[in-house]
């Protein structure tokens, strides 16, 4: 069986390893007649690409995208969308020393016990590389988003990095862009370059605390009880690389409250729409979306290849050392702040083209 599918009608089958000759994407179900160009995936994948500042990876990779099929004189036609990224920069012979040791926090040893093989230059289908071929998926997501839903927009950006998390008193939108943590908090993010810099010098690395919030979402997304919105949003941040927790709005905080604290209340707002004092909710009740900004966050563990000495086994079940050298992101969480976007996005448009074939997008009455 393979499963290198995600979504139900907007559908993205992403393809390649790390260290092979490209990756990428071939997504199925984008509407017709969407505007779209090379240019206009290209911006995103810029967001992700490695190499940008020392607190990632060094690979040199331009991300550059092509998109082989479907778009004709700058519209989609309908068809599946073939998105392919030439990898540039593989140094495949910085894995030779370990081809027969498993990382210890890699899926090398899964692979392993599962295939009877695995790809050790990099990781293969489990590295973060992968996740270039989303961001340009995302791209074609919000392109056809933004025809469908102009409103719509969505954000991530980091809260949280090891032990170290942001002053929401001091969230300010326009500082995400001005560090590169993107963080909302421009005093957080120099307290971050600290921590991480250390971090770095010691061969070690650390882990984050990324939200994404969708804002404009339409009411009425997704459907009970197996075709949940939020439901879908978990595992489309869960089946990113080093995620290892997920929640929605107040999330496991919402444990911690009484009843009458969690429950948004509704009144009837001015424009004649639902206003909710508050959103413990994270803009889905029942699996269904309620205009509400959608508030998304996830864990990425620390980056498991580092320079400190590590305990683990071989192939042939003797107990040695490793040390993993190459280029490698001291804290993964930084590039997965866009992953998390992309993957917002592509849900929200799944969900958007799901519900105009089942209701057309009425709604029910009020007043």
């Amino acid at each position: 069986m393979s499963l290198n599918t995600f979504g139900h009608v907007f559908r993205v089958t992403t393809w390649g390893e790390s260290h092979g000759p490209a990756l990428g994407a071939v997504v199925d179900g984008c509407p017709p007649g969407v505007p779209l160009a090379e240019a206009e995936v290209q911006r995103w994948l810029d967001r992700r690409k490695p190499g940008q500042n020392r607190y990632v990876t060094q690979r040199r990779e331009p991300d550059a995208v092509e998109i082989l099929s479907g778009v004709f004189e700058g519209r989609t036609t309908g068809t599946p969308i073939q998105l392919m990224i030439r990898n540039a920069d593989q140094r495949s012979k910085d894995y030779s020393e370990i081809s027969g040791k498993f990382r210890p926090g890699h899926a090398d040893i899964a692979y392993w016990r599962k295939y009877g093989l695995r790809d050790y230059r990099g990781g293969g289908r489990s590295s973060a590389r992968e996740t270039a071929a989303r961001v340009a998926a995302g791209g074609v997501a919000r392109a056809a988003l933004a025809a469908l839903a102009p409103g719509l927009s969505v954000r991530g950006y980091m809260v949280g990095i090891g032990p170290h998390g942001i002053d929401r008193a001091r969230f300010d939108a326009a500082e995400i862009d001005r560090n590169p943590f993107w963080c909302p908090d421009a005093t957080a993010a120099e307290d971050w370059a600290a921590y991480l810099d250390a971090l770095r010098k010691s061969g070690d690395s650390a882990g984050a605390l990324i939200e994404v919030r969708a804002s404009g979402v339409p009411e009425g997304l997704g459907a009970p009880v197996y075709g949940k919105l939020d439901a879908d949003l978990a595992a489309a941040m869960m089946s990113i690389n080093a995620v290892k927790g997920v929640e929605i709005g107040e999330g496991m905080a919402a444990a911690a409250l009484t009843g009458s604290d969690n429950a948004d209340e509704i009144a009837m707002g001015a424009d004649g729409r639902p206003a909710f004092g508050s959103n413990h909710a994270g803009g889905v009740l029942g699996g269904i979306s309620t205009g509400q900004d959608l508030v998304v966050r996830f864990a990425v563990k620390p980056t498991s290849s580092i320079l400190t000495p590590r305990r683990t086994i071989t192939t042939s079940g003797e107990e040695t050392e490793i040390v993993t050298k190459g280029r490698h992101d001291p804290c993964v969480g930084i590039r997965a702040v866009p992953v998390g976007e992309a993957m917002m996005a592509c849900a929200l448009l799944d969900h958007l083209l799901l519900d105009r074939a089942q209701t057309g997008g009425a709604r029910g009455p009020l007043g």
